[in-house]
């Protein structure tokens, strides 16, 4: 015999691999995808509606600084120009005043006419570019050349200002120097020779070359090229619209569109408490995943699935069915309890017999037993027969050996009733059918349940139990410590990973084991999630309502307090304590 209860951990040369998971559990989340695409669409169409009828002119312009000799490689204009400056200035008001006046432009047209202009500087150069957006290419071009011609003109006009303030500046410095001269001048005319007309002459020439510095540098700043810039590139009509157009923008959309809902995608998933993959279920469960149901095949149909008409489920139960004999701990004490975490146990129930049928294919005697005494089906589900092997009726205590219900504190289950089950061509089993109680606690740990588990110690012998949600009823913890080995069935999308682990520390703490994990896709008509079923009552079962009706007692039954509920810490969840139902025997 093997073990299967090993979860296998992923080695490091199967990250390509991991990867494809990862992509795969991506793909989960069509509708947040599929939202990304469609905002990208909207995007896209805007984008190519909204620039179809804008079309861009553009105008370069090279500045230069002042100079008196151009062509002295000496010079180095981007020491002498600030471009970040110039391009704010390009961008000013004034600018857009001036070419307001030459384009004719009203004040209320203005503000457009300003939003319409961009001027970039491509980088390491002294270029400013001018780039106008309007509704006409003629009109584009227009203003485009007007703005440049505009800016040129106002930093021509800064420039002379400059130049005007500094020549003035000189000769303030100047005129007070020369009058001082022309007087010194006249002073020493009328002075005789000797050593005080040699200080007066020493005095003039320190004048006269303070005047000709003076007159240097006005004849300097007079003789300085004064030109802006030029233009390089005047703006023309553009012969297309500005923008990708509307095929590329979709596609442009599109694109971006995609990498928004991949990424909605990856945030759901890294928050999502769902099992993203069958590794999360087997190291929350730490047990294997033994089978995953056909996904258009796990609801709505016959329990009992039949080869031909269904080949793939039936294959897919044989092959859980032979994973669990080749268990050892199964197969020593041939024991099986099958539940769901919460909420619907058709699908649990649709396993239980189903492994059953595969068992008794194999040669195995095999007794299923319906458990969940609150909500029985499976005896109005499943083709069978009344008769069957006398096994434990006859034994010592039960009701074929004179006992009744209620008698040395036995409840009203199980009261010896066997149905034979037709499996087809898998041969056939017996079924217990399940039995409302007023006990539901007391039934499940009478002495004559636990016989009837018993029944798996005789020789070729192999009993599956099926049990209400253990998460919204504690009837299946209640048998783990006779049944041992437990097959969670459950829709990893529908259970949180806490819920699986609270299920293996329940069923742990009660002395069981969980033997693996059969998944399964939602069941028809179901609602996902972790909310009431409908009815108002948590983990009722979708086929409830086919069950017989329970006589109505001879007389009323008396009250019977129910135990309180036990709340268990770990993941704020209250489990449900073996509750009593108020109803009448069968």
């Amino acid at each position: 015999m093997i073990e299967t209860n090993r979860p296998a951990a992923a080695p490091a040369e199967d990250e390509p691999d991991l990867l494809r998971d990862q992509f795969r559990q991506l793909l989960r989340y069509r509708r947040l995808i599929g939202a990304g695409i469609a905002v990208g669409l909207l995007g896209g169409v805007y984008l190519g509606i909204s620039t179809a009828d804008t079309y861009v002119a553009t105008a370069d312009v090279v500045l230069r600084a002042p100079t008196d000799d151009p062509f002295n490689p000496s010079l180095a204009p981007d020491k002498a120009i600030n471009i970040g400056s110039e391009r704010q200035v390009a961008l000013s008001s004034s600018i857009a005043n001036e070419a307001a006046k030459k384009l004719g432009v009203s004040a209320a047209g203005f503000s457009a006419l300003r939003s319409g202009l961009q001027v970039t500087n491509p980088p390491q150069t002294m270029v400013l570019r001018f780039t106008y957006t309007a509704s006409s290419p003629k009109e584009a071009a227009k203003r485009a050349n007007a703005m440049t011609e505009a800016y040129l003109l106002k930093r021509r006009e800064a420039l002379d200002i400059t130049r005007d303030q500094m020549v003035k500046g000189y000769k303030d410095q100047r005129d007070p120097v020369s009058k001082q001269l022309d007087e010194l001048a006249k002073e020493i005319a009328r002075m005789p020779a000797g050593a005080t007309r040699d200080a007066a002459t020493s005095s003039k020439t320190d004048l006269q070359s303070e005047v000709g510095r003076y007159n240097g540098n006005i004849t300097k700043l007079e003789a300085l090229d004064m030109t802006p810039g030029r233009v390089t590139s005047a703006a023309v009509p553009p012969t297309s619209p500005d923008g990708p157009g509307l095929p590329m923008s979709l596609a442009l959309g599109a694109a971006v569109g995609l990498a928004l809902g991949l990424l909605a995608a990856w945030v759901r998933l890294v928050f999502d408490p769902a099992p993203r993959s069958e590794g999360d279920v087997a190291r929350a469960l730490r047990a294997p995943v033994l089978g995953c149901l056909p996904r258009d095949k796990t609801g709505g149909g016959p329990l009992l699935a039949a080869g031909e008409e269904d080949p793939r489920l039936a294959e897919e139960y044989r092959s859980v069915a032979f994973r669990l004999a080749y268990d050892s701990r199964f197969a020593d004490r041939r024991r099986l309890l099958v539940v769901a975490p919460r909420g619907s146990s058709e699908t649990a129930a649709a396993v239980a017999v189903n492994l059953a049928a595969s068992f008794a294919e194999t040669g195995k005697d095999v007794l299923l037993i319906e458990a969940d005494l609150r909500t029985p089906v499976l005896a109005s589900q499943l083709p069978t027969d009344a008769g069957g092997r006398p096994r434990w009726s006859q034994m010592p205590g039960g009701p074929a050996a004179g006992g009744h219900p209620g008698q040395h504190g036995d409840s009203d289950w199980p009261d010896g009733r066997q149905l034979v089950v037709d499996a087809g061509e898998s041969g056939a089993f017996d079924l217990i059918p399940g039995e409302r109680v007023r006990n539901v606690a007391r039934a499940l740990t009478s002495p004559r349940a636990t016989r009837l588990v018993s029944e798996a110690d005789s020789p070729n012998s192999t009993v599956v139990v099926l049990a209400p949600p253990v998460l919204s009823y504690a009837d299946a913890l209640a048998l783990v410590d006779r049944v041992d080995g437990v097959l969670v069935v459950c829709d990893p999308r529908a259970v949180h990973r806490s819920d699986l682990s609270r299920i293996r520390e329940l069923i742990s703490g009660a002395g069981g084991t969980v033997l693996g994990a059969v998944l399964h896709a939602p069941v028809p008509g179901e609602k996902r999630g972790r909310g009431k079923q409908k009815g108002g009552r948590e983990g009722g079962r979708a086929g409830a309502a086919d069950a017989p009706a329970p006589r109505p007692p001879a007389q009323p039954l008396p009250r019977v307090a129910a135990e309180p509920e036990q709340h268990v810490p770990g993941d704020g969840t209250d489990t449900v304590a073996l509750r009593t139902v108020r109803t009448g025997r069968r």
